[in-house]
């Protein structure tokens, strides 16, 4: 069974691109767009791009072994969208070219550990109502939230 809901992954499978966060050696915190797909068959968000390994969120990611990744959107007049995933991530040397044909092989894989979602699996989000239905969830155990 998918971490996922089906109208998350649905979304996800819709969308190219979202923002990675890291947290560099220094504390300072990193966020930049960064190209993705929804994994099937590890229930995983892959993270690639064209010369991934030579970057500064690779090297950050990796450091710490815990990200941030949020797709988002807006649909008119203002319904707000997003899918949140945090969790664990690990470098696999193969990948990248399923997610953009010319990306290099090296892709971050990250595995949720807890999953936000607003505005996906209903269409509630009216904040100057005061509606907005939060779908925030821990996927595994007792591991410790970003």
């Amino acid at each position: 069974m998918s971490k996922f809901t089906p109208a998350e992954i649905e979304y996800l499978k819709d969308k190219r691109l979202g923002r990675l966060a890291t947290l560099g050696k220094n504390g300072d915190l990193h966020v930049v767009p960064n190209s993705f797909r929804y994994n099937p068959d590890h229930d995983t968000i892959d993270l690639g791009g064209h010369s991934l390994i030579s970057t500064k969120k690779f090297r950050d990611a990796l450091r710490y072994g815990r990200v941030a990744f949020v797709v988002d959107d807006v649909l008119p007049p203002w319904q707000p969208r997003l899918v949140e995933v945090r969790g664990t991530v690990e470098h696999i040397s193969e990948g990248g070219n399923e997610i953009v044909k010319d990306f290099a092989p090296d892709i971050l894989r990250l595995t949720p550990s807890y999953i936000v979602s607003i505005g996906i699996n209903d269409d509630v989000v009216h904040p100057r109502q005061g509606q907005v239905h939060y779908h925030g969830r821990k996927t595994e155990g007792k591991q410790d939230q970003l």
